[in-house]
């Protein structure tokens, strides 16, 4: 597996030893995610985005209607997306060193429309497993009228930038005398008890794909 390549956008200007070029790191921080943002120019107008995306080798794929501007506008113009992972909130003896644990992943490029039919549902299914892992298989599959009215860009992972803050507080030395409590407040993201829907016909059980889902 190849290395990040470090490029004027991807370079880290503070904090440079947070920074990994190790592809892995890249793809578990994609891989642990559910949303990413997608900043994009719409009109003139910068605009950051949430939405759901996958990933399959070093591309990146995200969806959404063909009438959204941003996915019509994609194709034409470099954009970023980002996703973060917060892990923690770190306290420290004095206000300017508080600080968090993260893992982030930035990525550049100009995205392309997927045209061919088997990439855009191999794209489709990589969203869908990527947030319910079993369900592409479960679910109805979409239809040729669905699949026209969905548009799916393809990011590739070539110049993207990973950076990691773990560990506690760094307090200047003369701080570490003072009566403060200090330490790290860890912070993760749960999924609860599955919630039928109200018309769900009774005898139905929750797939063993989606209990697996849930945050013990």
């Amino acid at each position: 597996m190849t290395t990040l390549s470090s490029t004027p956008r991807t370079r880290l200007g503070r904090h440079p030893e947070r920074g990994s070029d190790d592809r892995a790191a890249l793809h578990e921080i994609l891989d642990d995610g559910m949303i990413c943002h997608l900043g994009i120019v719409v009109d003139g107008t910068p605009r950051v985005l949430p939405t759901a995306y996958g990933r399959l080798d070093d591309t990146l794929y995200i969806h959404g209607s063909t009438g959204a501007t941003s996915l019509r506008d994609g194709p034409s113009q470099d954009v970023c997306v980002t996703v973060t992972h917060l892990d923690g909130l770190i306290i420290a003896r004095s206000l300017f060193h508080h600080s968090i644990n993260y893992r982030s992943a930035v990525i550049f490029g100009t995205p392309r429309l997927v045209d061919d039919p088997d990439e855009k549902l191999a794209g489709l299914r990589a969203v869908v497993e990527n947030l319910t892992p079993g369900q592409w298989d479960t679910a109805r599959q979409p239809t040729r009228k669905e699949m026209a009215a969905t548009s799916v860009l393809a990011l590739s992972l070539d110049e993207a930038s990973v950076k990691i803050r773990q560990g506690g507080p760094s307090d200047d030395d003369e701080d570490y005398a003072l009566d403060v409590w200090a330490g790290t407040l860890p912070v993760r993201q749960t999924i609860g008890t599955p919630s039928p829907d109200p018309v769900l016909r009774p005898g139905i059980a929750v797939p063993k794909h989606i209990a697996r889902r849930v945050t013990s």
